[in-house]
C-alpha cells in the first residue's frame, strides 16, 4: 500500500490501536485483564458501545466483566440459546457482523431477543493464540448498521493482541494457583504427620484417600483441613 492510499483517518487509528495495545499486559488476574481489555476495545472500534468477552472453560462459554448489564444478559442468552454471533465465532469461523440482528435468519431466536434489549448491531471475534482457544470478543450497537469492514478490521486486530495479553494472564493465574495449592496440601501433610505421627508418604496418601471418598479435589480437602485447624487454633486464643 503506498502512502497516497493511506487516510489520514486509517492512522489516526492505527496510532490509537498502537497506544492501546500496550496497555494490554497480562496480569495473574484474569477478570482484571479481561476488563482492561473490554474498557479498550469499547473505546478503540468505530460504533462500540457495549463490549464484553466470552471465555471457554471446560467446553463451556462464561462471561467476564462485560461493560454492562445488557452485555452481560445477551451473552448470557447466546450461552443459553446455544446460538448468536459469539458462539458462532467460538465454534463455527472467526468473525461474525451483523447489522440487523433481528432480521438476520443465521439466529433468529437470539436476533428477536436482542433486539428487544435494543441491540441491532453485532461484531463478534474469535480470542485465540496459536495453541488455545480463548472464547470471543464481543461488540454491541443500538444503531443499525454500526459496524463496517473498517470496525471489523481494527478489532480483528485488536483480538489478536488481546488473545495473547489473556492467554498470559491465564497461565500466570495457573501457575499461582499451582503454587498455592502446593503449599496448600504441604502445610495439610504437616498437620496429618504431628498429629497422626506418620511419614510424608502417609499422610499423602490420608489425603489422596479423604479425596476420593469425598469426591473433593486434592487441594480443597487439604485447605479444609488447614482452615479447620487454623480456626481451632484461633478460638483457643
Amino acid at each position: 500500500m503506498t502512502d497516497e492510499l493511506i487516510k489520514p483517518a486509517d492512522l489516526e487509528l492505527a496510532d490509537a490501536l498502537s497506544a492501546v495495545v500496550r496497555t494490554l499486559e497480562p496480569e495473574p488476574d484474569v477478570e482484571r485483564t479481561v476488563a482492561t481489555i473490554v474498557n479498550a476495545v469499547a473505546t478503540t472500534v468505530p460504533g462500540t458501545e457495549d463490549a464484553g468477552i466470552s471465555l471457554l472453560e471446560a467446553g463451556n462459554l462464561t462471561t467476564v466483566a462485560p461493560s454492562s448489564d445488557r452485555v452481560a444478559r445477551l451473552d448470557e442468552l447466546q450461552h443459553e440459546l446455544g446460538e448468536g454471533p459469539c458462539v458462532d465465532a467460538v465454534f463455527a469461523d472467526i468473525t461474525y457482523r451483523t447489522g440487523d440482528i433481528a432480521a438476520d435468519v443465521r439466529w433468529p431466536k437470539f436476533g428477536d431477543a436482542a433486539a428487544a434489549l435494543g441491540v441491532n448491531s453485532m461484531l463478534a471475534v474469535r480470542l485465540f493464540t496459536g495453541k488455545t482457544l480463548l472464547g470471543a470478543l464481543n461488540l454491541f450497537s443500538s444503531a443499525r448498521e454500526a459496524f463496517d469492514e473498517s470496525a471489523e478490521h481494527v478489532c480483528g486486530l485488536f483480538a489478536a493482541h488481546a488473545a495473547v495479553a489473556l492467554a498470559g494472564s491465564r497461565a500466570q493465574a495457573q501457575l499461582r494457583n499451582a503454587l498455592e495449592s502446593r503449599d496448600v496440601i504441604s502445610m495439610a501433610k504437616g498437620i496429618l504427620m504431628e498429629r497422626h505421627r506418620v511419614t510424608d508418604d502417609q499422610a499423602f496418601d490420608l489425603l489422596v484417600r479423604a479425596s476420593q471418598n469425598t469426591n473433593r479435589k486434592l487441594h480443597e480437602v487439604a485447605r479444609w483441613l488447614v482452615t479447620g485447624t487454623n480456626n481451632a487454633i484461633n478460638d483457643g486464643n
